[in-house]
This record gives structure tokens, sequence and C-alpha cells, in this order.
């Protein structure tokens, strides 16, 4: 289906999808910091240092404090952080406070294990739409969730209202359906095909290469061989 031409850049980073002045790495490291205060909720802590906090999100302690600094957050000192007020002031800033409808798009292997991932729904986001072009797949139900045929695409978006969609198709195919999501009115796109998107402006795009993080890992392997072999501790 084509579409109107647009100015396209390639995965668009975060700090063009109107971060307010925070840092993209620090961005990045909001959840994790959520991730660790809600679990401390749920044990019944009620306040953290910036020590334990940053210990548990595995960043040193003056990490967390600049991070948290970008959110007028301070702390007491003596005292450290309120677990639930830090919470809400986190959530609200990675829209953790909203309920993001969410779409996705390839329901091969990693895309059902995505829509069977409860974290989402943990997390403030819900799953709305299963899309894939299988006739096999088309009509099955995954958690109630009926899949949809790709060339329904569009329509499920607006009837859907999902603004993230996530692409776990095959590389070749990723780029259109990325235009095609965008010209539907999607705005952020979760990408897992192994291929670099072009999107316009005001539509932000994160890559996970699974392949890539593998590799920096072995990298980091062979390296502890290397050392172990030199003798070095």
């Amino acid at each position: 289906m084509p579409t109107t031409p647009h100015p396209k850049s390639a995965d668009r980073p975060a700090s063009e999808s109107m971060s307010a002045g925070i840092p993209d790495a620090t961005i990045a490291r909001l959840p994790v910091y959520l991730r660790v205060l809600t679990a401390l909720a749920e044990s019944g802590v009620a306040t953290v240092s910036s020590g334990a906090l940053a210990k548990a999100a595995g960043v040193n302690s003056a990490q967390l404090r600049k991070d948290l600094s970008y959110l007028g957050s301070y702390g007491t000192r003596g005292v450290g952080y309120d677990v639930d007020y830090l919470r809400i002031q986190i959530g609200r800033e990675v829209g953790s406070a909203h309920e993001w409808p969410v779409l996705i798009v390839g329901i091969g292997n990693l895309g059902t294990a995505l829509a069977n991932y409860s974290g989402f729904y943990s997390r403030g986001f819900r799953v709305v739409g299963l899309v894939d072009p299988s006739p096999q797949l088309i009509g099955r139900e995954i958690h109630g969730l009926a899949i949809s045929d790709l060339a329904d695409l569009e329509q499920v978006v607006r009837g859907t209202g999902a603004v993230i969609a996530v692409i776990a198709t095959p590389a070749e195919a990723a780029q259109e359906i990325a235009d095609r999501l965008v010209a539907a009115g999607v705005t952020s796109i979760l990408n897992f095909a192994a291929t670099v998107l072009a999107v316009p402006e005001g539509v932000t795009v994160r890559k996970v290469d699974l392949g890539q993080e593998l590799h920096i890992l072995a990298y980091h392997e062979q390296r502890k061989a290397e050392l172990a072999g030199k003798g070095e501790p």
C-alpha cells in the first residue's frame, strides 16, 4: 500500500521524542529504578537509601543521584528516598501512570512469546491487537485476543487506538509494515526485525537486536577466557 512521502531518519533516538531535557541514558535507566522500587514496595519497604537503590539497580550512587536530580528528587539526608513517592515520580515520567495500547505485528515464535508476556500489563502496557499474514494463524486467540490479518493492519490500528507497535517480522517485511503503521497513526515502534527502519519526524523507534546483544556477551566471555589464560585476576 503506497504511503505519502515524508522525510525520514534511521531509527530516530528517544531524545527526539519529547524527553523533556532528560538524557537518553538516564531515560533508559528509569525503568530499572522503577522495577526495583516496585519490588521494594511489594516487600513493604517504605524508604531506601541511595546506596541500596543504586546497588539493586546496578549503578553507582553518584549516577543514581544525578539521574534522579533530573526529576527534581533529591531524597532526604540520613533517611533516603520515599519508595512510594519516587515510584510515582518515575512512573509519571516513563508513562506507567497511563495504560498504553500496544499492537504486535508478526506472531511467530518471538511475537507469540511477547503476546504471552505478563509483564506488559504490570508496567502499564496493554496488548490490544495481534497481526500476522499467515492463514494458519489468523483467527487464533492468545489470551482471548484473536490474531488479525495483516491485510487489515490499518483497520486494527485505528480500531484499537494503538500508538505503540512491536514489529517482530522478518527483516524484509519490516519497513513496509513500519510505513503502514505510521500512516495509520502509530508514533512509537519497538523493532525486533534485523533491519534499520526509516521513519518520519515525530516517530520514535527503539531497536532490539538479540544477535547483537549475544555478540556483546560473547565478547566479554572471550575476554574473560583470555585474561584467565594470562593468569590475570
